[in-house]
């Protein structure tokens, strides 16, 4: 098959130009086809003989327009959103130039642009002789802190295997389910997960991690690693990790941090105390594809021995055909699980050329004080109100009617699931306890004040709706 590579890009480069100017025009931000009008009615199989090239056209047009608008500023549902153009562009070449990340005989100049992004966030989380690698996303670099910590308390394990069964690893009751994923893989079980209680902001309370390590060594467990979390997934709460650390080293254990999705916030001089003591722990997890908007997926494991993570994947010591000893210090490979390896760099390079270092702490005290500006909003109103204190950027509120009788839960989930039907917004729906909250984040870039006042608008709208008996609009 011969492709005109002019025509092709130029046509692709239309539909990408139109969905990025798609954000500020009036539309849904999801699909109006349901799931089985979807699998009804979309051309989804596989030719025995090819299409051509004019298909595949027509097939991106449809999976745009069947796709969620994660650009526009009504989509306030995970923690990422929003579209870089310079992060888009870095996306694109490095695609394009298809390189590989295990090698600097493959990658280059990727190697020097990792090495680089690895040092400077080193330098911002205070290991001056770190190191690490980019990663699949946060659950992967939780993984590798976990694993980093087993490979200091047990050294060789990953070439002699250990029975895990007694290994305990500590979590804030509120940590992400990633930490239960990793002891899996990592071989100890998710029993020996144990779950710290947190204070009513959604901390883990220090006291309480040490008397859970007291008591799971007077149970005949071996405590290894502790994971501490800045920013948690639904409330935004930051452990306290200075008071975590100096627990963790004086019971010798090893201090992961997940910071995936809090971490952006070491660029603000107003915020960055959020993370006081992160100089102290032993890794790091950070994703740039969240609060820094970089496209997915882009994700960073630091590590402040990177002896430790050299140990951990000498693996690749036995691949000859990729490893060369005169490539030692920069072949990339060494450090990583991952053989085969996309160069997400560029994207978080380019886009770091474009903001600096005041860009990035810009975008981090704007999100705040968009934050602050909801938050406010919704104390202003009678029918809404807050449901956890807000730290960080995730804004977690219900609407009440007052004692009308309604269950509120239910009330709560139906205003999501009408936003969803309509395509107005996004937003998720989470539980503090047993209560259901609409959980809204200000990551997206695009989001704005006034976009802000016509969800929370829609909100009391089907709110009010609900509580009438009226039925959902077509």
């Amino acid at each position: 098959m011969t492709l005109d590579a002019e025509a092709f890009i130029d046509e692709v480069a239309r539909r990408l130009l139109a969905h990025v100017q798609e954000k500020d025009r009036p539309g849904r931000v999801s699909p109006e086809a349901s799931l089985p009008t979807m699998r009804r009615t979309l051309d989804l199989g596989l030719p025995l003989e090819g299409f051509g090239v004019d298909n595949v056209l027509d097939d991106l047009d449809t999976y745009i327009a069947n796709s969620v608008k994660t650009n526009r500023s009504e989509f306030m549902n995970p923690l990422w959103g929003g579209l870089s153009l310079p992060g888009l562009a870095g996306e694109i070449i490095a695609a394009a130039t298809n390189n590989s990340m295990y090698t600097y005989e493959l990658s280059p100049m990727g190697t020097l642009i990792e090495q680089t992004l690895i040092k400077r966030m080193n330098e911002l989380a205070g290991f001056p002789d770190g190191f690490g690698t980019f990663t699949t996303g946060g659950s992967n670099g939780n993984m590798l802190g976990m694993l980093c910590a087993r490979e200091r308390a047990l050294p060789n394990s990953t070439k002699t295997g250990f029975d895990g069964r007694a290994m305990a690893v500590f979590v804030s009751a509120e940590a992400h389910y990633s930490v239960l994923m990793s002891s899996n893989v990592i071989g100890i079980g998710h029993q020996n997960v144990i779950k710290v209680a947190c204070d009513d902001e959604g901390r883990m309370r220090p006291e309480r991690l040490q008397e859970e390590i007291e008591f799971a060594r007077r149970e005949g467990m071996i405590p290894f690693c502790v994971v501490a979390t800045a920013g948690t997934t639904v409330r935004g709460a930051f452990d306290p990790i200075d008071a975590l650390a100096s627990i963790a080293h004086e019971e010798g254990l090893w201090l992961h941090v997940d910071a995936a999705w809090g971490g952006a916030c070491l660029f603000s001089s107003t915020h960055r105390s959020l993370m006081h003591g992160i100089d102290k722990a032993d890794s790091v997890c950070w994703d740039a594809h969240k609060m820094m908007s970089v496209p997915l997926m882009c994700s960073v494991f630091l590590i402040k021995e990177p002896e430790i993570l050299r140990r951990l994947c000498d693996h690749a010591s036995v691949a000859h055909y990729l490893f060369h000893s005169e490539a030692a210090s920069d072949d990339l490979g060494r450090y990583s699980l991952q053989c085969a390896r996309r160069n997400d760099a560029l994207k978080l390079w380019i886009e770091w050329r474009v903001r600096g270092d005041a860009g990035w702490a810009k975008m981090v005290d704007q999100n705040m004080d968009d934050a602050d500006y909801l938050e406010a909003k919704i104390d202003q109103d009678p029918r809404l109100e807050m449901m956890s204190k807000r730290t960080w950027t995730n804004v977690c509120f219900r609407y009440n009617p007052g004692s009308d009788g309604h269950d509120i839960n239910e009330v709560n989930a139906e205003i999501r699931q009408r936003l969803i039907h309509e395509g107005s917004f996004m937003v998720s729906r989470s539980n503090i306890g047993e209560e259901v909250v609409l959980r809204m984040v200000l990551v997206n870039q695009n989001v704005t004040r006034a976009s802000l006042d016509r969800f929370l608008a829609r909100v009391v709208h089907h709110g009010e709706e609900i509580c009438r008996g009226l039925p959902a609009a077509d």
